[in-house]
């Protein structure tokens, strides 16, 4: 690797092959679409973090919130691994690969949304092009919400770049997430890129699933170790016992117990609800924000984009969830220490 390349901390990229869960930030605003500093601290302060991405909603760059939001997260993170999303054109996205440094992110959450029209080749430069600021976490965006799809061979090629650190899979699509760990695997990276969920439909099971593929180099397993996921952003505190009890299933190298397999049915069944996968995800975000101001850590829904709102009948779906199953909800932890977190 050339010197030149950014890395995150040994101690860093050891966390992050181990396997970590880091929540899609969501953004706080208050009832006249401006940020609330004090709940966005309090939602830092419960996930201590991935900003800037999809879930943070994109439109903060417009807004020119994109720096205050880090600034905030990155000052209240404190030693945790800090995540920054980087979008735009190549332009963009290098200047703010360099703002999300200079704040001290150890690694950049690389959205392609921008560049749907792009071969391959455009795709890879812009990639190296902003790999020479900050370290890549790469990321597998849907289509339904803005991503492109993305070949085989463009994550074969991407899995080269030296200081691509990890990747986020977040197709909701069985194929394409293989195709990404199936192009680590080719390359000869399995040690090296730690692999993420981003399948939202799908966590607990990407978390179980051992991979084994027969390379040039000779059978290559994988792991996903961990998942961004907006899922997470609300019931953490769960999503955090979730991976310790899959990493024990892993280790002992037993069949999965039953009551695993029927929590991963169960969370696949809430992010239909959260995620309004009824109505194509139309309401994901606010999903997530109603769940969270039903905890009292928002105290409103409302996105930037006026537009963007919770589906007819999404949130009896949500709250019936919520009801059916209280064992996936955080709802004690976060009122037991919602006030410290409100706290200046």
């Amino acid at each position: 690797m050339a010197s030149s390349d950014p890395m995150p901390s040994s101690d860093a990229l050891a966390r992050l092959r181990h396997g970590l869960v880091i929540p899609a930030h969501p953004l706080a605003l208050t009832a006249r679409r401006r940020l609330d500093e004090r709940r966005q601290r309090a939602l830092i302060r419960y996930y201590r973090v991935a900003v800037g991405v999809h879930t943070t909603q994109f439109a903060i760059r417009e807004k020119g919130l994109l720096k205050p939001v880090l600034a905030l997260a990155a000052a209240e993170a404190g030693g945790m691994l800090k995540v920054a999303g980087i979008c735009g054109p190549t332009k963009q996205a290098a200047k703010e690969a360099s703002l999300a440094r200079d704040l001290g992110y150890d690694i950049g959450l690389l959205s392609l949304a921008a560049l749907k029209d792009a071969s391959d080749g455009a795709l890879i430069a812009h990639a190296k092009a902003v790999a020479k600021v900050l370290p890549l976490f790469g990321f597998y965006l849907q289509p339904s919400v803005g991503g492109r799809v993305l070949s085989y061979e463009f994550w074969r090629r991407f899995a080269e770049i030296p200081n691509v650190v990890a990747i986020k899979m977040a197709p909701f699509n069985r194929y394409r997430t293989i195709d990404v760990v199936r192009a680590v695997a080719d390359a000869g990276r399995a040690g090296d890129i730690a692999l993420y969920t981003g399948n939202d439909d799908n966590i607990i099971l990407d978390l179980l699933t051992p991979y084994v593929f027969h390379t040039g180099r000779g059978e290559v397993s994988l792991q996903i170790v961990g998942g961004l996921l907006g899922q997470w952003a609300c019931w953490t505190r769960k999503a955090v016992e979730h991976l310790k009890a899959i990493k024990r299933v892993r280790k002992a190298k037993e069949p999965i117990p039953q009551e695993i397999l029927t929590l991963a049915s169960q969370m696949t069944l809430a992010n239909k609800a959260i995620f309004d996968a009824d109505n194509s995800f139309t309401g994901c975000i606010p999903g997530i924000s109603y769940v969270l101001k039903q905890q009292g850590l928002m105290s409103h829904i409302g996105m930037l984009d006026p537009s963007d709102r919770l589906s007819p009948g999404q949130t009896d779906q949500v709250d019936h969830i919520i009801r059916q199953y209280p064992h996936l909800t955080d709802v004690e932890f976060v009122q037991a220490n919602l006030d410290k977190w409100l706290s200046p």
